[in-house]
This record gives structure tokens, sequence and C-alpha cells, in this order.
């Protein structure tokens, strides 16, 4: 049985993090070396401000071989619009189910407007493996 349904008892609290301004090869870099599928965008007030996937920064990275061009910063390839965020208060229960149906492997956890935390498929397997 879960202790709690609240999301902040279970999301990671320091999620990996670039700036849009970073290059895509760096966040490539950030992305691989910590064995992830995306990071949270932030400006330097720590506000999110996109998502880069790791499927955008192929995207990027293709993009540039067929058109001989360098692959650009996160702010060109960074999804930025329409991010849906989740709030610490939220039940846990409630987002997983959200997330299955928009197909999400991980969503931002805001609080006035800055990122504190991000809750993703694996933090969500662990805190239903004793739910029965």
């Amino acid at each position: 049985m879960l202790q709690s349904v609240n999301l902040r008892d279970y999301m990671l609290t320091n999620p990996v993090k670039v700036k849009p301004d970073d290059s895509v090869l760096d966040a490539m870099r950030v992305i691989l070396d910590n064995k992830i599928s995306g990071v949270c965008v932030v400006d330097v007030d720590g506000n999110l401000v996109g998502i880069l996937s790791e499927l955008d920064c192929l995207r990027a990275a293709l993009g540039a071989t067929y058109n001989n061009t360098g692959v650009g910063l996160v702010k060109d390839h960074m999804t930025g619009d329409n991010l849906l965020v989740a709030h610490p208060e939220e039940n846990i229960l409630d987002v997983a189910q959200d997330m299955l149906l928009k197909k999400h492997r991980r969503r931002p956890v805001v609080e006035n407007g800055r990122l504190i935390g991000q809750i993703t498929c694996r933090q969500l397997l662990s805190a239903v493996k004793n739910f029965r």
C-alpha cells in the first residue's frame, strides 16, 4: 500500500537541468552521462522554461547532419510551449494517470514557477510496486 499519495513524497528533488543557451551537444552529454531520457531546461533563476528529450537531441543531430550545420542551442530544440507540469501536493495516482494518457515519461514539478523536482516513470513504478 502507498504510504502517501502526495507527489512531493516520490518526486526527484534535484532533477538534471540544462540552460536554454547550452549547446545541444552539451545537453546530449548530460543525458548520456546521467543515463536519463531527458532534462529540464531552466533559466538563471531556476524557473522552468522547457524540456529537452533524447528524441529532441536526435532530431537536432540528424537535422544538422542532413543540412551540414551545427546542432544549435537547447532553446532551439526544446519543448517550451504548453508545458504540462505537476505541483508537489498533487495526487501521485492522478499524475500517473495523466502521464499515461499523454504518453509522457517525465513531468516537471513546479512551485511558484520554479522547478523543485520531477516525477518520472521510474519513480512512479517504485511508488506503486508495493500497491495492491
